[in-house]
Protein backbone atom coordinates (compact mmCIF):
# COMPACT_ATOMS: atom_id res chain seq x y z
CA UNK A 1 0.00 0.00 0.00
CA UNK A 2 0.89 3.61 -0.71
CA UNK A 3 0.31 5.78 2.29
CA UNK A 4 -0.57 9.45 1.32
CA UNK A 5 -1.25 12.13 3.60
CA UNK A 6 -3.59 14.19 1.27
CA UNK A 7 -4.06 17.21 3.89
CA UNK A 8 -7.60 18.77 4.29
CA UNK A 9 -10.59 17.01 3.34
CA UNK A 10 -9.00 13.95 2.50
CA UNK A 11 -6.50 12.84 5.47
CA UNK A 12 -4.44 9.65 4.66
CA UNK A 13 -5.15 7.29 1.66
CA UNK A 14 -3.33 3.90 0.68
CA UNK A 15 -2.75 2.95 -2.67
CA UNK A 16 -1.97 -0.48 -3.88
CA UNK A 17 0.47 -0.38 -6.82
CA UNK A 18 -0.45 -4.19 -7.81
CA UNK A 19 -2.98 -6.81 -7.04
CA UNK A 20 -0.52 -9.52 -7.09
CA UNK A 21 2.60 -10.41 -8.36
CA UNK A 22 3.64 -12.98 -11.11
CA UNK A 23 5.82 -16.01 -9.76
CA UNK A 24 9.02 -15.61 -9.68
CA UNK A 25 9.45 -11.88 -11.09
CA UNK A 26 10.16 -8.82 -8.54
CA UNK A 27 7.43 -6.17 -8.41
CA UNK A 28 6.80 -3.26 -5.77
CA UNK A 29 3.61 -3.68 -3.89
CA UNK A 30 4.12 -0.78 -1.68
CA UNK A 31 5.99 2.57 -0.64
CA UNK A 32 6.33 5.47 1.76
CA UNK A 33 8.53 7.25 3.88
CA UNK A 34 11.94 5.18 4.46
CA UNK A 35 10.35 2.32 2.48
CA UNK A 36 9.54 -0.26 0.01
CA UNK A 37 7.91 -3.46 -0.03
CA UNK A 38 8.83 -6.12 -2.75
CA UNK A 39 7.00 -8.83 -2.93
CA UNK A 40 5.42 -7.83 0.11
CA UNK A 41 8.11 -7.70 2.34
CA UNK A 42 9.64 -4.27 3.68
CA UNK A 43 13.15 -2.53 2.94
CA UNK A 44 14.47 0.41 4.46
CA UNK A 45 18.01 0.31 3.09
CA UNK A 46 19.75 0.90 -0.29
CA UNK A 47 19.42 -1.98 -2.71
CA UNK A 48 19.41 -2.90 -6.72
CA UNK A 49 15.97 -4.76 -7.66
CA UNK A 50 15.97 -6.98 -11.01
CA UNK A 51 12.42 -8.93 -12.04
CA UNK A 52 14.85 -12.30 -11.00
CA UNK A 53 16.97 -11.03 -8.33
CA UNK A 54 17.40 -8.49 -5.18
CA UNK A 55 20.58 -7.08 -4.50
CA UNK A 56 20.17 -5.94 -0.81
CA UNK A 57 22.45 -3.22 0.49
CA UNK A 58 24.25 -2.47 -2.57
CA UNK A 59 25.79 1.15 -1.67
CA UNK A 60 25.93 2.89 2.00
CA UNK A 61 25.89 6.13 -0.26
CA UNK A 62 23.53 8.66 -0.80
CA UNK A 63 22.74 10.94 -3.68
CA UNK A 64 25.63 13.04 -3.12
CA UNK A 65 28.69 10.50 -1.89
CA UNK A 66 27.96 8.04 -5.20
CA UNK A 67 31.35 6.69 -6.07
CA UNK A 68 32.56 5.63 -9.39
CA UNK A 69 32.59 1.57 -7.83
CA UNK A 70 28.86 2.20 -6.87
CA UNK A 71 28.24 2.73 -10.63
CA UNK A 72 30.65 0.09 -11.51
CA UNK A 73 28.45 -2.26 -10.28
CA UNK A 74 25.16 -0.73 -11.88
CA UNK A 75 27.11 -1.37 -15.30
CA UNK A 76 27.97 -4.68 -14.39
CA UNK A 77 24.13 -5.47 -14.44
CA UNK A 78 22.55 -7.34 -17.53
CA UNK A 79 20.35 -4.74 -17.84
CA UNK A 80 19.15 -1.92 -20.82
CA UNK A 81 18.05 0.88 -18.51
CA UNK A 82 18.38 1.74 -14.77
CA UNK A 83 16.39 3.80 -12.99
CA UNK A 84 18.30 5.69 -10.33
CA UNK A 85 15.59 6.38 -7.29
CA UNK A 86 17.44 9.09 -5.11
CA UNK A 87 15.19 9.15 -2.42
CA UNK A 88 12.16 11.46 -1.57
CA UNK A 89 13.57 13.95 -4.23
CA UNK A 90 15.28 14.09 -7.25
CA UNK A 91 18.60 14.63 -7.11
CA UNK A 92 21.38 14.29 -9.73
CA UNK A 93 24.47 12.82 -9.30
CA UNK A 94 27.58 13.85 -10.94
CA UNK A 95 27.95 14.23 -14.55
CA UNK A 96 31.31 12.55 -14.64
CA UNK A 97 29.60 9.44 -13.25
CA UNK A 98 26.60 9.26 -15.66
CA UNK A 99 29.06 9.36 -18.92
CA UNK A 100 30.33 5.49 -18.71
CA UNK A 101 26.41 4.53 -19.23
CA UNK A 102 26.05 6.79 -22.62
CA UNK A 103 29.21 5.51 -23.89
CA UNK A 104 27.97 1.49 -22.63
CA UNK A 105 24.68 2.71 -24.27
CA UNK A 106 22.66 1.81 -21.07
CA UNK A 107 19.70 4.20 -20.33
CA UNK A 108 20.37 5.46 -17.03
CA UNK A 109 16.89 7.54 -15.78
CA UNK A 110 17.33 9.49 -12.05
CA UNK A 111 14.05 10.25 -10.34
CA UNK A 112 12.66 10.01 -7.16
CA UNK A 113 12.32 6.87 -5.35
CA UNK A 114 8.09 6.35 -5.31
CA UNK A 115 8.55 7.62 -9.74
CA UNK A 116 11.15 4.74 -10.02
CA UNK A 117 9.32 1.95 -7.99
CA UNK A 118 6.26 3.25 -10.18
CA UNK A 119 8.12 3.37 -13.47
CA UNK A 120 10.08 -0.15 -12.64
CA UNK A 121 6.29 -2.07 -12.12
CA UNK A 122 5.32 -0.71 -15.30
CA UNK A 123 8.45 -1.68 -17.47
CA UNK A 124 8.82 -5.33 -15.88
CA UNK A 125 5.34 -5.51 -16.83
CA UNK A 126 6.05 -4.87 -20.82
CA UNK A 127 9.11 -7.18 -20.19
CA UNK A 128 11.77 -4.80 -20.62
CA UNK A 129 14.71 -5.75 -19.39
CA UNK A 130 15.47 -3.19 -16.14
CA UNK A 131 16.98 -2.43 -12.95
CA UNK A 132 15.67 -0.05 -9.95
CA UNK A 133 18.67 0.89 -8.08
CA UNK A 134 17.46 2.68 -4.77
CA UNK A 135 19.16 5.24 -2.72
CA UNK A 136 16.59 5.83 0.85
CA UNK A 137 19.61 8.54 2.29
Amino acid sequence: MVHRNLGGLFGTIAVKLHLSTAAGINLFTAYGEGYVAINHERHTANLILLPDALIPDWTTATPATLTIADFDRLRQLDTGIILLGTGSRLRFPPAQLLKPFAEARIGLEVMDLPAACRTYNILVSEGRKVAAALLFG
